[in-house]
């Protein structure tokens, strides 16, 4: 089949790799009609090679059609269409059963200290083969899918992979008062969807993106959007009564702009051998944090900040005297998919698309054009701001020998 493969920084390509077989009963086999882009893809592309490995398959937003189930599976049939969420978990374990299926005690990667294990990250999340790909071998499939219907597009459904449940866990963790505001930095995917999902709330949402496309793209959906500035902050407090937003949502992460000095060591860590950027990448400081402290500035005193964007470092420097001062309440982490998914599918399913989750993709290609997306998408060019590729239908059936790796 074919794969986007990682081969270093900036260095991605498809490839003809073996098909994925069955290696667990508990496995399923889809065959990938649409698979995206994701903003944390970028992470791999610029910075986390240190935990990559020549050939690992990248893609964590894939979707299909199943054609091959092991001989433990109960909920699936070959024929049945999927989304399949971006975290693996069991759902039986205790943190499954409480909602928390990022944190899955069956797929944690202890070696890293990490969480459950995700399609397409790197060693730290068990360097699982992700899905841009022709197919995909979907572990613990019975609760790792998300089945859908035959009629509505792929795009109806696909962002259930992750941006979407991402996008709602991250304004249901910023706990905005009724007729409260909220203020959304970074209108990138999720932050898209955050903005959509907090306005369809109720709530007064107020978004900060430097891109002037995706700030066109929020205020169709009735958003109020800002330039990046010196003075947004200043401004986005003058109308809040001086105060400032009850809540904050960061759906920026680690790559901001901001720090001429972190985005020099991260680019010097890409540099060393794995050996020694590994340890530096767990242990140092290398997040660019110019988001996540806007984020404390400019929410107002008890008011909560809620973290989508990712990040990576452990020695970040964080201004504890502001946050404690200030009373600011953080919530964060990586988005526990299937507990968000019963409630998005009939929104996605809705006649009159109530999220907009048909105007969000911008650029829609074959897999083989994913290298040159990739950089597009990177550069933020050609009012770039979802990638969405088709990876076709160039197999009947998985034949190669399979693909071994993972869980």
């Amino acid at each position: 089949m074919k794969a986007l493969t990682w081969h270093g920084k900036r260095d991605v390509r498809v490839e003809q790799v073996p098909d994925p077989g069955i290696l667990e009963p508990t496995d399923a086999i889809i065959r990938v009609t649409s698979t995206a882009i994701c903003g944390s893809d970028l992470h791999l592309y610029e910075i986390l090679g240190p935990f990559l490995e020549r050939g690992d398959i990248l893609g964590h937003e894939p979707m299909g059609e199943v054609v091959e189930v092991g001989s433990a599976i109960r909920d699936l049939s070959v024929g049945d269409r999927v989304v399949i969420p971006f975290n693996i978990a069991c759902g039986s374990c205790w943190f499954c059963v409480r909602g928390l299926q990022s944190q899955c005690e069956t797929t944690q990667v202890r070696e890293y200290g990490s969480g459950a294990a995700l399609f397409g990250y790197t060693k730290l999340y068990g360097q699982v083969p992700g899905g841009q790909a022709e197919y995909l071998r979907v572990p613990l499939a019975d609760h790792n899918h998300v089945k859908v219907g035959a009629d509505l597009p792929d795009e109806r459904y696909l962002f259930l992979s992750d941006i979407l449940p991402t996008a709602w866990q991250g304004v249901e963790y910023a706990q905005v008062p009724a007729d409260g505001t909220v203020a959304v930095l970074g209108l990138g995917p999720v932050g898209q969807f955050a903005a959509r999902i907090a306005r369809s709330r109720g709530y007064r949402v107020l978004a900060v993106d430097p891109v002037p496309e995706r700030r066109a793209m929020a205020a169709r959906h009735d958003i109020e959007v800002f330039d990046l500035d010196d003075d947004t902050t200043p401004h986005l407090r003058d109308l809040t009564e001086g105060r400032g937003p009850d809540s904050v949502i960061d759906a920026v992460g680690l790559e901001a702009h901001g720090s001429p000095a972190i985005s020099l060591m991260q680019q010097a860590v890409g540099l060393l051998p794995d050996a020694l950027s590994r340890p530096m990448l767990e242990h140092a400081g290398v997040d660019r944090l110019a988001a996540l402290h806007a984020a404390i500035d400019l929410v107002r005193r008890g008011g909560t900040v809620s973290l989508s964007g990712v990040y990576a470092g452990e020695a970040d420097i964080m201004p504890m005297k502001t946050l404690f001062d200030k009373q600011v309440t953080m919530r964060m982490g990586q988005c526990n998919v299937r507990r968000w998914t019963g409630e998005l599918l009939p929104i996605v399913e809705d006649d009159a698309d109530p999220l907009g989750v048909m105007d969000l993709t911008t650029h829609r290609a074959p897999l083989d054009d994913a290298p040159e997306l990739y950089r597009t998408f990177q550069r933020k060019e050609d009012g770039c701001i979802k990638v969405v590729l088709s990876p076709g239908d160039s197999h009947v059936s998985p034949s190669s020998p399979a693909v071994e790796g993972g869980l």
